[in-house]
C-alpha cells in the first residue's frame, strides 16, 4: 500500500456512505447494527460509527477507532463511546479472517424476520444464486451477544463464506472493503425479501445455481452493487 493514510481516508468515506445507504434502505433505524472496517496501519484495530450518531447522518469524521481490547478513541485521540456488541461480534471476525477488511450487520425489514426462520437461502431466484454455497447459518440462541465468545462462534460459523445468517437476529456480510461488504449486504437483504415473499418458491438445481452464480459474480461485484445502490439511494455519482 503506497499511502496508508490516503487509503484510510478513502475507506472511511466509503464506510460513512455504507451507513447512510443502509439507513436509506430502512436499516438500523434505532441504531441497531454496525459496519466495521480494518485500519490500514494497525491491522488489529477497526473503525466504526460513534455511538449515538444516526446512520443517515454518518460522516467520515464520526468514525472511531477500536483497539483489540475494545477501547475506542475518536480521531483526535479522545475516548469515544461505541455499541459494545459491535466489538463483540466484529472483532473476532476480523481476527479470524485476515482477508476481511469490512463487515456489515444491520437489522433490516427483511433480513431480520428471515433470520427468525433459521434456514439457509435457497436458489429460487437469479439474485439468490450469488450466495449459493457461499453463506452459512449461525444457529444459536445468543441473540444479545455479550462477549467476544459469542463473536468467536459467529466467526466459526461464517468460516470462509462471505455471509452468515444469525438465527433470530439478522444478516451479516464481509468484504474486502466497506463498499464490498455493504454491496453484498444490500443484495442479501433483497434475497431475503424474495424468499419471505415467495413462500412456495421452487429452487433450481445445484448445477444451474452454480452456473448462474459463476456468471454473475465476476470481478468487483460487491463494489458494483454498492455503486449502483448509492447512485440510486444517496444520489452519489
Amino acid at each position: 500500500m503506497a499511502d496508508p493514510v490516503a487509503e484510510r481516508d478513502r475507506l472511511l468515506g466509503d464506510l460513512a456512505s455504507a451507513y447512510r445507504l443502509l439507513a436509506a434502505l430502512r436499516g438500523g433505524e434505532l441504531g441497531d447494527g454496525h459496519i466495521t472496517c480494518r485500519d490500514t496501519e494497525q491491522a488489529d484495530h477497526i473503525w466504526l460509527l460513534r455511538y449515538g450518531v444516526p446512520f443517515e447522518r454518518a460522516r467520515p469524521a464520526d468514525m472511531v477507532l477500536v483497539a483489540p481490547d475494545g477501547n475506542a478513541t475518536d480521531q483526535d485521540g479522545r475516548p469515544a463511546r461505541i455499541n459494545d456488541t459491535a466489538y463483540y461480534i466484529h472483532h473476532p471476525i476480523h481476527e479470524a479472517r485476515p482477508d476481511v477488511t469490512a463487515a456489515a450487520h444491520v437489522h433490516t425489514p427483511w433480513g431480520t424476520p428471515f433470520a427468525t426462520e433459521r434456514r439457509m437461502l435457497e436458489p429460487i431466484s437469479q439474485e439468490s444464486t450469488v450466495f449459493f454455497e457461499d453463506h452459512a447459518l449461525f444457529d444459536d440462541e445468543e441473540v444479545q451477544v455479550l462477549s467476544c465468545d459469542g463473536g468467536k462462534r459467529i466467526a466459526a460459523a461464517l468460516g470462509e463464506c462471505r455471509a452468515v445468517i444469525l438465527a433470530n437476529h439478522g444478516l451479516l456480510t464481509v468484504g474486502v472493503s466497506p463498499a464490498d461488504a455493504a454491496g453484498w449486504f444490500v443484495m442479501m437483504e433483497r434475497v431475503a425479501e424474495i424468499q419471505m415473499k415467495a413462500r412456495h418458491g421452487q429452487p433450481i438445481s445445484a448445477e444451474a445455481a452454480r452456473a448462474s452464480r459463476d456468471g454473475i459474480v465476476i470481478g468487483d461485484y460487491g463494489w458494483d452493487l454498492f455503486n449502483w445502490a448509492i447512485r440510486r439511494h444517496l444520489g452519489i455519482t
